[in-house]
């Protein structure tokens, strides 16, 4: 190659001839976070059990729900079988009872996909790309499994179908979507772009015929297996993978602090995702040393300023923020007088948006005269779509 020419095959968008973004690229192929179910910041590892009254996250990134309360547990490498070669985890369903669901329920592992992610796949226009959906699945039951992919707004849906013959068999799944040239997709904001649904038990109401694009709200195919309605009933998967391309191309993997640094966009702990967020004593791993600023205007009047903890990641949005402590009266050990009522946790304007920090405020609006003190405490922040 000559001085001033440029060589394609190293420079610009291709690597080993293969275009990146096109569906047979080794890099940034997989639009799918914490496919693998390594990363399980809220849980540890711990089993949770559905709750009709909101979402739940199985590991991160993947929603657990159900219309029903308590019809099934969720679990990093529940049951411990051997996950597929090439793994070390995966996210277990396993049932609670034989539940017959009625035409409105629904039960489901999901993820939502950011905007920005998927706005280069331009559905919703003449244009839409082909997608293929991969992952691995393992259950005690065998039959033709549903599931779909949505836009945010719930009124377009493809239900799929997929087959599981062996009971308690590692099973690789690959399913082509032609992208929907129809309806309204969230393009480059940070709003869901794609939301890929597996169905655990969905109501006839909200299934729907597989294979085509519809303009309504299913969360699964019609006739698809249901696993809340077996006791006991498992449902394993990892491996999870959504590339632009008519066919499945090798798992992306990702270095572990590559994939936890994308999960923390949407969710973070102090607590390193080796211990569930608690009040439990010992498990607080922060300490902000009193300092005399105060913000004027609080709800107590001028409130002290304790502090302010940059995020790792930088928030999808303005997240909400948990802060724990073990300590009973959280100020004691900065000021005698102080209860756990007067400390408060605030988003801020600092640096640019409460997307990149929290700050922590004495909310009493007295303050603390003693300076130099450390308040302790632990604290988890969401972003989730």
């Amino acid at each position: 190659m000559s001085y001033g020419q440029v060589n394609a095959d190293v420079i610009g968008t291709s690597v080993a001839n293969s275009s990146l973004g096109a569906g047979n690229a080794t890099l940034m192929k997989n639009k799918i976070i914490n496919g693998a179910c390594v990363i399980d910041q809220r849980n540890a590892g711990a089993s949770i059990t559905n709750n009709s009254a909101s979402f739940a996250w199985g590991v991160d990134r993947m929603i657990v729900y159900g219309t029903q309360t308590s019809k099934f547990t969720s679990q990093q490498n529940a049951g411990s079988v051997t996950p597929p070669i090439g793994f070390t985890n995966y996210l277990g369903i396993t049932s609670l009872s034989a539940y017959s669901v009625t035409s409105t329920d629904w039960f489901a592992v999901s993820q939502r996909i950011e905007g920005f992610n998927t706005a280069d796949l331009q559905w919703g226009t003449a244009n839409a790309k082909t997608v293929t959906l991969s992952f691995q699945v393992y259950s005690s039951l065998t039959g033709t499994f549903g599931g779909v992919l949505t836009n945010s707004a719930q009124n377009r849906s493809y239900p799929f179908t997929y087959t599981v013959s062996s009971a308690n068999t590692w099973t690789s799944i690959a399913i082509t979507v032609a992208g929907d040239t129809s309806g309204t997709w969230v393009g480059a904001t940070n709003g869901t772009g794609i939301a890929v649904v597996w169905g655990l038990g969905v109501g006839s109401t909200l299934s729907g015929t597989v294979g085509s694009w519809a303009g309504a709200n299913y969360y699964s195919a019609t006739g698809a297996v249901s696993v809340v309605g077996t006791s006991g009933a498992t449902f394993y998967i990892t491996g999870v993978q959504l590339e632009v391309g008519s066919s499945a191309t090798g798992f992306e993997y990702r270095q572990y602090g590559q994939e936890l640094a994308l999960c923390q966009r949407y969710y973070e702990t102090s607590y390193n995702g080796v211990k569930v967020p608690t009040n439990a004593s010992g498990s607080l791993v922060l300490a902000l040393t009193v300092g005399s600023q105060t913000y004027a205007g609080g709800a107590g009047g001028a409130q002290q300023v304790l502090g302010s903890v940059p995020f790792a990641v930088v928030k999808r949005a303005s997240p909400t923020i948990n802060i724990y402590s073990y300590i009973s009266s959280i100020l004691t050990a900065v000021s005698s007088g102080y209860s756990g009522s007067d400390f408060a946790a605030n988003s801020g304007n600092i640096y640019n948006g409460s997307a990149y920090c929290f700050s922590i405020f004495n909310a009493t609006g007295s303050n603390i005269t003693t300076t130099g003190y450390s308040v302790i405490f632990g604290f988890s922040a969401s972003a989730e779509l």
